[in-house]
């Protein structure tokens, strides 16, 4: 079913207008995409038709899928939604009418009126990851169910990291995404206070250089996680688990996933004991050798350092984590600009990076 053939266009603005709606006729505008534009974002619509017997004329723009930050429905979503909200708000501009959404089925519904937009989820029973992380961290031992359990989000790792991506451009988007997007590193380090501006500018400047570093690494696209952290991952007995909160898209790094998790794993060390030892680092070890052992992806260590600087700011942050020590955080800013020194990261020597 075409949703912008005459049949669906006169039910949608019927409900747009509150009126009957009928005679409607579809044209293709060319407007920039002729001439010296080669390029354009979408093809916009001339709509005639009759508003309960007297002519009107309205034009329908959508926004093609493709780079410029377009890649994902949400990225178009968001755009079309700005337009809508900032149109009728400047001087001599075009009025906007309304923002649709095309349905699974074909049918047009309209969301002008909406403030906010929200998600509906199931529920599913289970605890957070993160108390295994608290339990050791008050000082208890590991036991077999700990590894058991970092085994398994090892595996699930492996596992979904083997989907392979088609569209090397959205590999060039998450790594430009992980610099500049505001939930990413340059917006954490826009969340600091002004007297760690001369330590984030540094990270910043070494994190700029991995961009170029990777972006011509199209080939390592793979399904992941996005925010694959112990408080999205809920687990019931044993080692069954579900995970919350994907973010950031369907394709990206197998280092984003592989990174935001076993950090968890020396931060949670240098909480209790200032330097990576005992269960926490055996923890750490076992998970890298056997992601490594499992993926046979030797390409990750090439590709986690940037990752790392992320996910370390935001540990090291006194917004995400207002009570961390400060000689905590110091060690942190220093794994970062250790790790973003080296050609390749190597988990295996994690004490060095944090200067133990």
């Amino acid at each position: 079913m075409n949703p912008f053939a005459p049949a669906p266009l006169a039910e949608y603005l019927a409900r747009v207008h509150g009126g009957r709606v009928g005679n409607v006729r579809v044209t293709p505008l060319g407007g920039g995409r002729q001439g010296d534009k080669g390029y354009g974002y979408g093809v916009p619509l001339r709509l005639d038709y009759e508003l309960d017997g007297k002519p009107r004329r309205a034009v329908l723009e959508s926004v093609r899928p493709g780079p410029f930050g377009h890649d994902h429905m949400a990225d178009r979503a968001q755009l079309l939604l700005w337009a809508h909200d900032a149109f009728n708000r400047l001087p001599k501009h075009v009025v906007s009418l309304d923002v649709g959404a095309v349905r699974r089925g074909g049918a047009l519904e309209p969301l002008g009126n909406a403030e906010e937009l929200f998600m509906l989820a199931e529920f599913v029973e289970g605890r957070e990851y993160a108390d295994d992380l608290l339990r050791l961290r008050s000082g208890l031992s590991a036991n077999d169910l700990d590894v058991a359990r970092c085994e398994a989000l090892c595996d699930y790792l492996v596992g979904i990291h083997r989907v392979r991506g088609q569209d090397p451009g959205l590999y060039v988007r998450r790594i430009r995404d992980l610099l500049g997007h505001g939930e990413c590193l340059f917006g954490v380090a826009d969340s600091y206070p002004q007297r760690y501006g001369e330590v984030l500018e540094e990270i910043e400047r070494r994190a700029l250089a991995w961009r170029w570093k990777l972006k011509g690494r199209g080939e390592r696209l793979r399904q992941v996680h996005g925010d694959f952290h112990p408080w999205n991952i809920l687990f019931r007995a044993g080692a069954d688990f579900s995970v919350l909160d994907r973010s950031r898209g369907e394709w990206g790094e197998p280092a984003d996933d592989v990174t935001c998790l076993s950090l968890n794993y020396l931060f949670f060390s240098l909480q209790r004991a200032g330097r990576l030892e005992g269960d926490f680092e055996a923890l750490w070890l076992r998970f890298w050798r056997r992601y490594l052992e499992g993926s046979a992806d030797a390409g990750v260590l090439e590709a986690a350092a940037p990752f790392i600087a992320w996910r370390a700011l935001v540990m090291a942050s006194p917004v995400w984590y207002p009570g961390l020590d400060e000689r905590v955080r110091q060690k942190l800013f220093g794994f970062i600009l250790n790790v973003l020194a080296a050609e390749r990261f190597d988990p295996e020597r994690a004490s060095d990076y944090l200067g133990a």
